[in-house]
């Protein structure tokens, strides 16, 4: 009786296992999965910050069709200069950029001609000052 009795549990267990759903991938909804995989990828965008109080002077701009990705972006540097990296991508062949600097570095020789290097936030951030006590 009970070598019926597991006989049938193991029948009904595999017969389970059997009715499970099973899962598979599917492509995006309205296309086949090929059809997806092949799309190119396309498209251009920039930016640029220009902000005279604050020294702030960047940008990026990029296109892209397919493989084949071309680019620059720019940054102004404390020290003065400019630098702008020009780059491509083609491809398996990486990412190969060109790096250029535009203008001369500028050092202050001590902290006196420093003072006019000072940021926007230095210049209009107010000064600590710890609280006065007060006893009473």
């Amino acid at each position: 009786m009970n070598s019926k009795v597991l006989l049938l549990l193991g029948v009904v267990s595999l017969a389970a296992a059997d009715s499970r759903p099973s899962y598979s991938y599917r492509g995006p909804h309205g296309s086949s999965e090929e059809s997806y995989e092949s799309s190119e990828a396309q498209y251009n965008f920039n930016y640029a910050v220009d902000h005279v109080p604050s020294g702030n002077d960047f940008g990026h701009q990029e296109a892209r069709d397919g493989d084949d990705t071309q680019g620059l972006y720019y940054v102004q540097l404390p020290d003065g200069r400019r630098q702008t990296v020009t780059y491509n991508v083609d491809g398996d062949s990486g990412y190969i950029a060109d790096v250029k600097y535009d203008g001369e570095a500028r050092y202050p020789d001590s902290y006196e001609s420093f003072e006019s290097f000072e940021s926007f936030e230095s210049r209009e951030s107010p000064r600590y000052a710890p609280p006065r006590r007060v006893y009473g």
